[in-house]
């Protein structure tokens, strides 16, 4: 059976396309911390300010978050309903302000950055639907408890309306961030939500993820729990900011918080301290129910900085800023502490993980693939003395004529979207393997065109 490529984009992050490895492996490339966008550090803010997610919207980003949240454990009655989402706006991802908007009254005046303030306000999340009308062409999920998470919609980002009465008609606890999204490879609308697995018995239930689909955003299937493979373990996911891969939308990217419990640091000092420690990890799917987690490890660590060794912390903000040469995401770190700050990650387009082999050489052969185009082009990276070569072979292995490991030219350097130096033209449409000879590399995607 022939994987049919298309023009999509393939990431490594899988063994989607890989048939054999030898000397290679799949490894996992952590983000690189880099500013603080936001210091949460006005009025309308406080040390439990979270729920992050960024929208990039043409020539703008938006940045929309929990801002005022009563700080404790014993809340008032009504303590939901005082909850606001608060924006940051950016021209470029990087450096981002707090508008003054006039929309809400707060402290006596209307000079702020407030969108809602309601029970959605808590956990309020946004997506851009391309599958909607103009004036619904922001969608949102907020709200909390059992049975109770609304939907929303606006032209602008701005201003806000339910898309129902009442609640969705969907079923789920919601009491974290939940991630709705229109899928367009599916061609449906997914929500993505956190539930406790309690299957090694009561009193060991695990914070979970699950899904659930649409086709309308108002009713929704009944939630399936993710899959994972055989002998993977279930690990506190405390939230889920998954998204459809841009480029690869085929591919859906998951970044969950990995909450730890029974592991806590030192918490004097913090406005609302708590028990446990957490880290955020990357998985894929590419069907939203059977999950991925070829990397178990950490993809973002809580680093040197105390503050981010205490509980809800590296947690990455929904959604991704793309740019030409780095793709931006967002986790919060200090979370409970009155030095709370949302800082930005940076990556490599389409470069969450490769194949990489070292300097004594390493190879894999792909599954038998359909090529649609005349070239392939690769992103990938090299060292100096590293090199890529590729061999094309029928389905059955042979090598075909003008295609053998001798007849091709070594690529080096560092490119995201790379044009292999030979005419594939006499391959479109038949079944094939690729095998890649690395040395000192790293091979993050491929594409036919």
């Amino acid at each position: 059976m022939s994987i049919e490529i298309g023009a999509r984009r393939e990431l490594f992050i899988d063994r989607y396309l890989i048939e054999d490895l030898a000397n290679a492996r799949l490894h996992l490339h952590p983000p690189e911390r880099k500013n603080i966008v936001l210091s949460v550090e006005q009025p309308l803010e406080n040390a439990c300010s979270a729920c992050f997610n960024v929208i990039q919207d043409q020539d703008r980003v938006l940045i929309y978050y929990r801002g005022y949240h009563p700080v404790g454990r014993d809340l008032p009655d009504g303590w939901k309903e005082t909850q606001t989402t608060n924006l940051l706006i950016s021209e470029d991802g990087i450096h981002f302000e707090r508008p003054n908007l006039g929309l809400l009254q707060a402290e006596g005046n209307t000079n702020n950055n407030l969108i809602l303030r309601q029970y959605a306000a808590h956990n309020f999340c946004v997506f851009i639907d391309p599958n909607a009308p103009l004036d619904q062409r922001f969608k949102a999920v907020g709200g909390s408890d059992k049975d109770n998470l609304h939907g929303f919609s606006s032209a602008d980002g701005l201003h806000w309306s339910p898309v129902s009465e009442g609640p969705l008609a969907v079923k789920g606890k919601f009491d974290s961030v939940n991630v709705a999204l229109w899928d367009p490879h599916a061609e449906c609308y997914r929500l993505f939500s956190r539930y406790l697995d309690e299957s090694a018995g009561p009193g060991q239930g695990i914070r979970a993820i699950q899904s659930c689909t649409s086709d309308d955003f108002i009713h929704w299937s009944e939630p399936v729990p993710h899959r994972y493979d055989d002998g993977i373990p279930l690990e506190h996911f405390y939230t889920n900011a998954t998204l459809p891969c841009p480029g690869a939308e085929q591919i859906l990217l998951s970044f969950p918080m990995r909450f730890v419990p029974d592991r806590t640091k030192n918490t004097e000092g913090m406005d609302y301290p708590g028990d446990g420690i957490s880290d955020a990890v990357f998985m894929s799917s590419r069907d939203g129910t059977h999950w991925d987690r070829t990397f178990m490890e950490a993809w973002l660590r809580a680093g040197p900085e105390t503050r981010n060794w205490t509980h809800r912390n590296q947690t990455p903000a929904v959604g991704i800023v793309e740019t030409a040469d780095e793709w931006s995401l967002y986790t919060a770190s200090h979370y409970g502490w009155a030095s709370n700050r949302l800082q930005r990650l940076a990556v490599r387009p389409h470069g969450f993980a490769s194949v990489r082999a070292g300097y004594h050489g390493g190879e894999f052969t792909s599954k038998p693939l359909t090529l649609t185009g005349d070239a392939l082009r690769l992103n990938y990276a090299t060292s100096a003395i590293g090199s890529i070569r590729i061999e094309v072979q029928d389905a059955e292995g042979r090598i075909i004529e003008g295609f053998a490991l001798e007849d091709s030219e070594p690529l080096f350097g560092d490119e995201l979207d790379a044009a292999w130096p030979a005419n594939f033209s006499a391959l479109k449409g038949q079944n094939v393997r690729l095998r890649f000879v690395l040395q000192d590399a790293d091979l993050f995607a491929l594409r036919s065109t």
